[in-house]
């Protein structure tokens, strides 16, 4: 782990004085790696929790083995899955808390019903806590109500006021703050991100690590090149450039690339009507308008990803100069 030195030293304290809480919710922005850290802590666990003042456990250890294998079987790992059709789901279902007849592999109700297997405890870790609709959520709340004594449940949530109050309020609250510039850029030197700018990574990463890294693997530092290119542009040369832009959007394997055009646009406009004034910034912030709400609405109305970026792109070009 790197950074959240006082989170880590709560949660320890917290099974040093023997009375830990059953369930743990790790709340913060996106991208400070509370995913990573509840991933550490569930290896900590099981493992037996050994008095130290962080989460090392020796890599040929069981419990890491078996956690870098992905096959402990005391670990349970709750996330949105594949559909039949191998899409992935918008949210994790009921059927992954409670049988039902179209769900597969055991659900989590049955992975509790029984005891640990090769330890002391069991954990489970729900990443994220906000992706469970509400008939989910209130399935899990029944596990959450009556909890068994080897069972820890860490909840990552980037948005814990989505949670039903009554999940909240079983938990036990650890919130994560952004990271300083120092650590992030530590990250990034264990990333393997060739050809990338990392003072531009870390800028953009505002102190979450893991928003520079996915920038990172998509190519932040050559969209952002094309971004600029693009500010201001006559329409006449505007278009063929976002059109060279958006065909790039309908290659396979671009979603990173798209998931940043659809963060950054927004962004790139907002900073330069922030430097213009009078009509011209009237203008700025009208671009701004409509870029937004269209990378709002670009991932969950299925909008064909070329297109949006030709019409992000013409947003930005309109911008004045």
């Amino acid at each position: 782990m790197i950074g959240h030195r006082d989170q880590m030293a709560a949660f320890i304290a917290a099974f040093a004085g023997g009375r830990p809480h059953h369930a743990w919710l790790l709340s913060g922005q996106k991208g400070l790696g509370k995913a990573l850290f509840a991933r550490a802590a569930a290896t900590w666990l099981l493992h037996g929790a050994p008095a130290s003042g962080d989460f090392a456990v020796p890599p040929d250890s069981e419990a890491a083995r078996l956690m870098a294998a992905g096959s402990h079987l005391d670990f349970r790992l709750l996330e949105r899955t594949a559909n039949k059709q191998g899409k992935l789901r918008n949210e994790i279902v009921i059927g992954q808390i409670v049988r039902r007849p179209d769900s597969e592999g055991q659900p989590l109700r049955e992975f509790l019903a029984g005891t640990p297997m090769l330890g002391q405890r069991r954990v489970v870790v729900i990443d994220a806590a906000d992706d469970m609709n509400r008939s989910t959520a209130n399935a899990l709340l029944k596990s959450l109500e009556e909890p068994s004594g080897d069972t820890v449940f860490l909840l990552v949530s980037h948005a814990p006021g989505r949670l039903l109050p009554t999940i909240r309020s079983r938990c036990r609250i650890l919130r994560f703050s952004r990271l300083p510039d120092a650590d992030v850029r530590r990250v990034l030197a264990h990333a393997d991100l060739p050809g990338e700018d990392v003072d531009l990574l870390v800028r953009l990463a505002e102190g979450c690590p893991g928003r520079a890294v996915a920038l990172g693997e998509a190519g932040i530092t050559a969209l952002e090149r094309e971004l600029a290119a693009l500010a201001g542009l006559p329409a006449e040369r505007a278009n063929p450039a976002a059109l060279a832009l958006a065909k790039s959007m309908g290659l396979k394997g671009r979603e990173g690339r798209y998931a940043a055009l659809l963060d950054r646009v927004p962004a790139l406009i907002a900073a330069r009507a922030r430097q213009l004034e009078g009509l011209a910034r009237d203008r700025a912030l009208d671009e701004w308008d409509a870029a937004s709400r269209l990378a709002r609405e670009a991932l969950p109305l299925q909008l064909e990803p070329s297109q949006v970026a030709w019409r992000l792109a013409m947003h930005l070009a309109a911008v004045p100069a």
